[in-house]
């Protein structure tokens, strides 16, 4: 009995720690915080959505079509922003993660589901941008893929475990800026543009009724609103209210959701996806103008797509290494790490990324596996590192309709979130993202099913 007693203590004694080593110091209300002041989960999520597979689906889409998808990039906006603030919103009104509240209110089948196909679709997009990663710096560096493949994956898993998460973030997304490269090139005055077919195209997009156009039209989309990216969002809303003490642990918030915190939630939303989509935008118009341009619409290797930024110099390759590493490790945590919150709720483990190994050992372990898995799918011969990205996208794209669905029924359930439920503009453009999402996927399975794309 004493023993117990003891345990229960020190294990009381363990959570105050780790929660005061995420919290930060407030000098006033955290409901009362100007927004800029909450950006992070939002601003993160939406620079992780442009992950290796991002850039080399964007990339691709780019080089093959030319001006032709850019269209996608405004036509997004809206979709993504509604999507994820449902998640971010969804984590502040219950304090706790997706999977936990699908485990409260939904039958254990539909929690499965959804675990299984988050699950399934971060090990492929983990395994390409893997593999996209190691080829950038093979390009750049020399020596062996598999060396690479290896040193990024240790690495990744070592800074997770080893570093806070908000330090790890604090730096590396930095790395990110390499990205602007890509704006930079669309707009030296060398690359030549043609800006009247660019607004021509957003204006009235051309839809091409073929494999390529269809699977590129829905790599984008899963790319962009991909499941992952729910399930993150919705976990480190949580943390992010932890850190800032409005609730002690999950599932405990310590007063109710302040109209100013889902203020703050969707002003970082809007602030992460717009950034997301103009980096988007300008990858599609830097590689029309330049590879798509000269007449080079095959990307298959990492040496094809950082051909995009040549006209930068010889730091093109360095730029385009620097982008698609940092990218990386911003976004196989953000990967792995949805799969664990699931995972963990989905099974009521001790979670958190402001915990320590010791303290979380099976959701830090969920994240190795996942990152393990991608690792050793690379082993597969046979496919290129870039189409790897775009098959990864494509794959997200299957499986967001059936999730968006989830979090609809989620955010008009009053019982889980009393009065703040879906405006009907939320809900008409939620539920236009499924139609789109699902016309094309569908579109896409058909063509391959009877040969006709």
């Amino acid at each position: 009995m004493h023993k117990s007693e003891s345990l229960e203590q020190e294990d009381a004694r363990e959570d105050a720690s780790d929660l005061k080593t995420a919290q930060d110091p407030l000098t006033e209300s955290a409901t009362k915080t100007p927004f800029w002041k909450h950006l992070g989960p939002g601003l993160i999520t939406g620079v992780a959505d442009d992950d290796p597979s991002g850039i080399g689906t964007y990339s691709i889409a780019g080089a093959q079509f030319g001006y032709g998808l850019v269209w996608l990039a405004p036509f997004t906006i809206p979709l993504v922003i509604v999507v994820q603030e449902m998640s971010g919103r969804i984590g502040s009104i219950t304090g706790e993660g997706l999977a936990a509240v699908i485990k409260k209110h939904y039958p254990r089948g539909i929690l499965l589901g959804a675990v299984a196909l988050l699950f399934l679709a971060n090990v492929i997009n983990v395994w390409a941008d893997l593999n996209v990663m190691a080829a950038s710096a093979q390009m750049l560096f020399g020596f062996s893929f598999t060396l690479w493949l290896t040193v990024i994956a240790l690495g990744t898993i070592t800074l997770l475990i080893l570093i806070p998460y908000k330090s790890y973030v604090r730096y590396l997304k930095w790395l990110c800026l390499a990205l602007l490269a890509y704006v930079v090139t669309a707009l030296l005055p060398g690359v030549k543009h043609n800006w009247g077919a660019i607004v021509h195209h957003i204006v009235l997009p051309h839809w091409q009724p073929d494999f390529g156009y269809l699977m590129a039209v829905v790599g984008y989309l899963g790319t962009t609103i991909s499941p992952y990216c729910f399930f993150w969002q919705a976990g480190e809303t949580v943390e992010e209210e932890i850190a800032h003490g409005i609730e002690v642990e999950p599932g405990h918030r310590l007063f109710p959701v302040a109209e100013s915190e889902i203020r703050a939630i969707r002003a970082d939303t809007v602030t992460g996806m717009v950034i997301s989509q103009v980096i988007a935008f300008f990858i599609m118009i830097c590689t029309a103008a330049t590879l798509h341009a000269s007449g080079h619409t095959e990307i298959n290797t990492a040496q094809d797509a950082a051909r995009a930024l040549l006209p930068l110099g010889k730091s093109a390759y360095w730029l385009f290494t620097i982008g698609i590493l940092g990218a990386g490790l911003l976004g196989i945590p953000t990967l792995a790490g949805s799969a664990a919150y699931a995972l963990a709720e989905t099974f009521g483990w001790r979670y958190g990324l402001y915990r320590r190994f010791r303290r979380a050992r099976g959701f830090y372990l969920t994240i190795v596996a996942v990152i393990v898995m991608g690792y050793l799918l690379n082993f597969i011969p046979g496919i290129s590192p870039v189409k790897a990205l775009l098959y990864a996208a494509v794959m997200n794209g299957a499986v967001a309709p059936p999730l968006i669905v989830l979090l609809m029924l989620i955010c008009n359930n009053p019982a889980i979130v009393g009065e703040r439920r879906n405006s009907r503009l939320t809900n008409l453009l939620g539920s236009f993202a499924v139609l789109t999402m699902t016309v094309a996927i569908l579109l896409l399975f058909w063509g391959l099913a009877t040969g006709k794309t």
